[in-house]
């Protein structure tokens, strides 16, 4: 019985697989409140689900990219199920689920995912037609109108696809299932990889960039602790 969560986009969502189907997901759209839904709404799907901690065998997390705080509530929560049950946890790159998404949904590629990073910009990365990303140096963090010079008119899902529809060519077509990450792909996924033999991600978070609230600089006679 595996675990994924995913924390990278406006969804905070978490799924249940046990290893032949998703038997339990939630998901709610609310790119502000992470912490506060993710836990209660973990507990509440296991129980539903007549699922208890001690029948986890795996947890996956999408590792992003994805805002800083959005994200590292994931992977910390991905992480401490890990610690406290004594359990493997491997990440996957949460545009790699929603390139999933649209495979299994039968899109054809090729195909852009462009999520909201936020500050006008999109995380973004190309995918073929067997949703696999196209180029080692992505995913990456720009502008929509940096990204559509760089991929041409190629069909985008993501909620950065339809925020940015004037630069990217938007191929959610109103369906709100191309918008996040749902940890439903992200299982599934995840099972499929590691069925195949394949090693998950480590935890490592795909920030792509400095948080928006970072430590002021230590004077330059500022003691440091343990020093």
């Amino acid at each position: 019985m595996l675990l994924a969560i995913d924390t990278s986009t406006s969804a905070v969502t978490a799924a249940l697989h046990d290893a032949e189907k998703v038997v339990a997901r939630t998901s709610t759209i609310d790119a502000r409140r992470h912490t506060e839904i993710l836990a209660p709404a973990i507990d509440a799907m296991m129980r539903d689900a007549g699922v208890a901690p001690a029948d986890l065998s795996r947890v996956a997390v999408g590792v992003g990219p994805g805002p800083f705080t959005g994200l590292r509530v994931g992977i910390m929560t991905a992480m401490t199920f890990g610690y406290a049950l004594d359990l493997p946890v491997g990440g996957l790159c949460s545009l790699d689920a929603l390139a999933y998404r649209a495979r299994r949904s039968g899109m054809t590629g090729p195909l852009l995912v462009a999520t909201d990073a936020r500050r006008k910009e999109v995380y973004w990365a190309r995918y073929d037609l067997d949703a696999d990303r196209i180029a080692p140096g992505e995913p990456a963090v720009d502008r929509a109108a940096v990204v559509a010079e760089q991929v041409g008119d190629i069909p985008a899902i993501g909620r950065g696809a339809q925020l940015y529809s004037d630069h990217l060519q938007d191929a959610t077509g109103g369906h709100e299932d191309l918008l996040d990450v749902d940890a439903a792909d992200v299982a599934a996924l995840a099972i499929e990889r590691v069925m195949a033999g394949e090693r998950l991600l480590t935890t490592e978070p795909l920030y792509l960039r400095r948080p928006d609230a970072v430590p002021a600089a230590a004077a330059p006679n500022a003691r440091v602790l343990g020093k």
